[in-house]
C-alpha cells in the first residue's frame, strides 16, 4: 500500500498568515500540522509516499524532505492549480500504479490511529478474496471515514445502506440525508483510476472526489465506511486551529529542559525545550514553549503553544499559538491567538494613547 498526502491549495481561510507559509506547516502545539499525518501514515507501515504540492512545494519540500525522518520514500507531485482532490489522484496516476493506497488531506488531525482505518480495509480485502457461504459479492474498491457532525450541510454527506455501504455522497447538501460527513482520509484500490479520469469538473471547476467515489458506487462497486469514533479537526480557519491545538497540548507530558529561575513557577504539564529561558513568570499547562525562547515577567496560560527564538516580556497570552521570531512586549493579555513570524506586539508609553497597526492584507483583529 502507498500513500498520497494533499499539501497544495492557498489555504485562503488562514490569510494572512498562508501568505507566507503553507496551510500544512503552520505549527500545532510546535509541530507542523503535516507532521502528525507522516507520523500515522509511518506507523501504519506505509513506506512509499506521494505529496501533491503546488504555490508553497519549496517550504514542504524543505520541510519533509526526503521522508527520511519518518522512515518513509517520499515522492513530489507539482499540482498546477488546485483543481480538485479527484484531479490529485488523476496526476499521481504513474506514482500511484495498481497499488492500494490511503489519501490523506495535509491540513487535517484526527484522533483515531490510520493504522486500524487501513488494517480493516485490508482484512476487509482478503475476506472476499477467500470468501465463505456467508460472504457475498465483490471485495470493496474504497473506504471512506465518516464523522457525526451537528451541521451536515458544511460537508460532503454520505447516505448509508442498512449494512454500511455507500448509497450516494451530496456535497455540502442544502437538506442532508444524514448528519454522517466525509473526514479528509481516503482508501482505494485500482479502480478509482478510471472513476477519476471518468468524471467532469463540478460547478466550482473542480474534480471532486465525491463524484468520483459516487461513480464507483454507480457502477456496481463496493464502497466500504468506518465511523470515526473520536475528535476530527480540518485546521483551515483559526477557530478548529487553535482547538486542535488545544486538544494536541491536552497529550504532551512534562518536559522541563531549559533554564527556569527560582522566582518562576511551572505548573501542571509544560514543555520547556532545551534552550528556552523562564524568568520572574508563571506557566500554566499545558503549554509548549520552543528553544530560544525566553519568558520574562509574563504569565503563560493554558492550552498556548510558543515556537522557538520568541521574545515575550510583561505579558499573558492564553489559549494561543504563537510562531517562531515573535515579540511580545508588555502587550496585556492575549487570548484566543495566532501570532505569524516575526510578529511584533508591544505597548509603548508615548502620548497620546493609541492603539497602533500595521496589518497585511486579510488580517483580524479585535480590540475587545
Amino acid at each position: 500500500m502507498r500513500a498520497l498526502i494533499l499539501a497544495g491549495g492557498a489555504g485562503t481561510r488562514l490569510r494572512p498568515i498562508t501568505h507566507t507559509r503553507a496551510k500544512q506547516l503552520v505549527p500545532v502545539a510546535n509541530k507542523p500540522i503535516l507532521f502528525y499525518g507522516l507520523e500515522e501514515i509511518a506507523e501504519a507501515g506505509i513506506k512509499e509516499v506521494g505529496i501533491v504540492v503546488g504555490d508553497t512545494a519549496d517550504e514542504v519540500k524543505g520541510a519533509v524532505g526526503n521522508g527520511s525522518a519518518w522512515g518513509i520514500s517520499v515522492t513530489y507531485i507539482p499540482q498546477e492549480a488546485p483543481l480538485g482532490l479527484a484531479h490529485a489522484v488523476l496526476i499521481a496516476r504513474d506514482f500511484l500504479g495498481d497499488d492500494d493506497f490511503v489519501m490523506y488531506l495535509g491540513d487535517n488531525l484526527l484522533k483515531q490511529s490510520l493504522r486500524e482505518f487501513v488494517e480493516r480495509f485490508e482484512e476487509d480485502r482478503r475476506r472476499f478474496m477467500a470468501p465463505t457461504l456467508d460472504d457475498a459479492g465483490d471485495a470493496p474498491c474504497a473506504q471512506i471515514l465518516l464523522k457525526e457532525v451537528p451541521d451536515p450541510h458544511r460537508f460532503g454527506v454520505a447516505e448509508l445502506n442498512p449494512d454500511g455501504t455507500v448509497v450516494r455522497l451530496l456535497e455540502k447538501p442544502e437538506h442532508p440525508p444524514s448528519n454522517l460527513a466525509l473526514v479528509g482520509v481516503y482508501l482505494f484500490d485500482r479502480r478509482v483510476h478510471e472513476a477519476v479520469a471518468s468524471i467532469k469538473p463540478s460547478a466550482r471547476g473542480e474534480l471532486e472526489i465525491t463524484d468520483a467515489i459516487q461513480w464507483l458506487v454507480d457502477s456496481g462497486y463496493r464502497v466500504r465506511t468506518q465511523i470515526l469514533e473520536g475528535w476530527w479537526i480540518d485546521t483551515g480557519k483559526l477557530t478548529p486551529l487553535l482547538e486542535a491545538n488545544r486538544l494536541m497540548l491536552e497529550t504532551v507530558e512534562r518536559r522541563v529542559e531549559g533554564d527556569v529561575d527560582d522566582d518562576s513557577e511551572i505548573d501542571g504539564r509544560v514543555v520547556v525545550e532545551a534552550g528556552a529561558r523562564i524568568v520572574r513568570s508563571r506557566v500554566r499547562g499545558p503549554v509548549a514553549i520552543a528553544a530560544g525562547t525566553t519568558i520574562v515577567d509574563s504569565f503563560i496560560g493554558p492550552f498556548t503553544a510558543i515556537g522557538r527564538d520568541c521574545e515575550i516580556e510583561g505579558s499573558e497570552i492564553e489559549h494561543s499559538v504563537v510562531l517562531e521570531n515573535c515579540r511580545v512586549i508588555r502587550a496585556g493579555r492575549l487570548e484566543d491567538s495566532l501570532l505569524g513570524q516575526q510578529v511584533e506586539v508591544t505597548r509603548s508609553d508615548r502620548r497620546p494613547r493609541a492603539t497602533r497597526l500595521m496589518v497585511g492584507d486579510h488580517g483580524s483583529i479585535d480590540l475587545g
